[in-house]
């Protein structure tokens, strides 16, 4: 028996987690946080409960291994629940990703802990009983202790009949494809998870390489119903919007994922210093994983694409990123609220539904002049996506606030690969008739990438949705 449970990110983009299930042994594939809408459902009783509260059909007890593709929140962000339960199994990741997958948890755990005791603040003055967080400072701590480190080319055994090889993905420091090697009774299956695939040229990260074969594929479809407008004028939008905005006195809000997003802003916003373009703007980097992060990318220098070593090889870069101004505590990001002084604020979560970056959205929204730019995908039901579709108020800690800012989305920036380059993506593979089955998209998008994959492969992909078992042998 071999097969694959699709446990998240199937009809939505958040929660990613596949299980592999042979009849010798269970390895876990991503363990990501929904977002927005995915995170809701209802119960028996009618009652809406937040999905992240179980881990559903994974018995931690039962796993052999957990492999990770890369470590954004959507694949991570529940690896402290399996801690939490008793998992002390190995995490394997690339060494770049388990660098990040630390200060991602570590930021998250912090995030779970303080909204939980703003809650139970309420809850008291409500006489309601406290509720607990999901998980602790303390259970992401036991994450870092388990992740192991396996190099991109190099296949490693992880399970009883199960190796993996990572393949580079593009999208974000160590992100990486795995194809999976699985032996059960006799039988030999590769499975290929694509990850995010990230899009070709984009600075500082080298382009994706994906397997060359494969009897089952998982390809992400986020963008698979659109490509994205050239790169460079989204730079040349954004760095006119941040020069017009100072100029009036104003700030420029950008909420950013605090892996690859954030690099990439900076990246570009230093360059734009470098030639001239920006004056000596104040630049604040508000999020103590976006810097814990920022000081991996400078560290595994040698996964950056040519441009970018050579721009740390002459230490530009290197100096540019010294210029910002990194914002520690929580006092201090709070005294960038108590000023009206114009800058620029970076700050996390990528999708506004969590972190500093609400408060930020909170003080600022309803002040004329103030530019939020949204510089990456936003998933349904989130606070980001409210304001990419153009809502005049949004309640944020269950405060109206009115949308007075100007919202600019900016879709060049994505790490995500279009429509073109994700059909493009499993060519080499298809040249033995694998099975598809499309992901990490939400079903407009999801059943445009199928379409387009039937007209130029012949081949009808799957779209599984949560719960969905895909047996291969």
């Amino acid at each position: 028996m071999i097969q694959v449970r699709v446990l998240g990110a199937a009809g939505g983009v958040t929660g990613s987690a596949y299980l592999v299930e042979t009849s010798q042994t269970k390895v876990l594939v991503d363990l990501g946080m929904f977002q927005g809408k995915d995170a809701r459902t209802t119960n028996g009783q009618g009652e809406r409960i937040d999905v992240n509260n179980s881990l559903g059909a994974i018995d931690p007890r039962s796993l052999a291994a957990v492999v990770l593709t890369h470590a954004h929140l959507d694949h991570t962000g529940r690896l402290p629940m399996l801690t939490r339960a008793g998992y002390n199994g190995p995490i394997y990741a690339t060494p770049a990703s388990g660098d990040l997958t630390e200060a991602v948890l570590r930021d998250s755990a912090g995030i779970q802990e303080q909204d939980t005791e703003r809650e139970n603040r309420k809850r008291e003055r409500a006489g309601l009983d406290p509720l607990e967080p999901i998980y602790t400072k303390q259970d992401a701590e036991a994450v870092y202790k388990l992740i192991k480190d396996v190099p991109y080319a190099k296949e490693a055994p992880v399970a009883p009949g199960v190796k993996i090889r990572y393949y580079e993905a593009g999208h974000i420091l160590g992100s990486a494809s795995i194809s999976m090697s699985v032996s059960d009774a006799g039988v030999t299956k590769t499975i290929v998870f694509s990850g995010d695939v990230g899009p070709r040229n984009a600075p500082i990260l080298r382009d994706p390489d994906p397997p060359s074969s494969a009897d089952l594929v998982f390809l992400e479809s986020t963008y698979g119903d659109k490509d994205h407008p050239d790169s460079s004028a989204s730079v040349e939008k954004l760095i006119r919007i941040v020069r017009d905005t100072i100029f009036n006195k104003q700030r420029v809000i950008i909420p950013a994922f605090a892996i690859g997003r954030t690099q990439l802003l900076l990246y570009h916003l230093m360059a734009a210093q470098d030639a001239g373009q920006l004056g000596n703007i104040p630049i604040y980097l508000d999020s103590p994983a976006a810097k814990r992060a920022t000081e991996v990318y400078m560290k595994h220098t040698e996964l950056y694409d040519a441009e970018a070593a050579r721009l740390v090889g002459c230490r530009r870069l290197v100096t540019g990123l010294s210029t910002v101004r990194l914002v520690e505590s929580p006092n201090e990001s709070r005294a960038l609220n108590d000023s009206w002084d114009p800058c620029v604020i970076i700050a996390g979560s990528g999708m506004c539904e969590g972190g500093r970056i609400v408060h930020h959205l909170r003080h600022n929204l309803w002040r004329r002049g103030t530019a939020v730019v949204l510089v990456g995908y936003m998933a349904e039901g989130t606070l980001g996506r409210k304001l990419a579709d153009g809502a005049e108020q949004v309640y944020i800690f269950n405060d109206p606030i009115a949308v007075r800012a100007d919202i600019h989305k900016l879709d060049g920036f994505s790490a995500h690969a279009g429509r073109s380059e994700l059909l493009a993506w499993p060519e080499r593979m298809m040249k033995g008739r694998p099975r598809l089955v499309l992901t990490h998209g939400e079903d407009g998008p999801r059943a445009a990438l199928a379409a387009g994959l039937r007209d130029r492969y012949g081949v009808v992909a799957e779209l599984p949705m949560r719960g969905d078992v895909i047996p291969l042998a």
